[in-house]
């Protein structure tokens, strides 16, 4: 019973989500956004790899302090999982401004007026940020977080994400 009520605990204040209450990843693979040179990118290219897809914007304090640890997670498992990054934002030259200066190198995309209805429709309904999937490579969200990403958050994931 202990056990049972610290991962309850545990759950509550983690921001990662219990199974029951994981969206389908279809809207993301269905969707077309643009990337930072403003070219339409088909989000379907990504369908069969892990993937953690995070979703920011470049006035958010939270987004940027979470950088560091998306750029450290997709460096140690190069090849293995992508990292996706989704600006909330209407241009692409702030936001490739903004990516070039924390230094993301991984796929960053702007998804205009599409931004928040996409969020909403991978479960985030109250659309706040940074809101991040953990996608396997059969498609299925694995977890979500909502709030910043800390080392533990990707350790708690890893394994599930990266089962064949």
């Amino acid at each position: 019973m202990r056990k049972l009520f610290a991962l309850f605990i545990f759950g509550l204040f983690s921001g990662l989500t219990v199974a029951d209450d994981l969206p389908s990843s279809a809207p993301l693979f269905a969707a077309t956004l643009n990337d930072l040179d403003d070219k339409p990118v088909a989000l379907e290219r990504y369908k069969g790899k892990p993937l953690v897809v995070n979703f920011w914007a470049r006035w958010c304090g939270p987004c940027r302090a979470e950088i560091p640890e998306l750029i450290k997670f997709r460096a140690n498992n190069k090849g293995k999982v992508e990292v996706l990054g989704i600006g909330i934002e209407d241009k692409a030259e702030p936001a490739k401004d903004f990516a070039k200066a924390y230094e993301m190198d991984y796929p960053v995309f702007i998804a205009k007026e599409k931004g928040i209805p996409l969020m909403q429709a991978l479960g985030n309904t109250r659309a706040g940020l940074p809101y991040t999937l953990f996608i396997d490579r059969n498609g299925n969200v694995i977890q979500k977080k909502m709030g910043v990403l800390k080392k533990t958050d990707f350790d708690a994931v890893q394994e599930a994400l990266l089962k064949k």
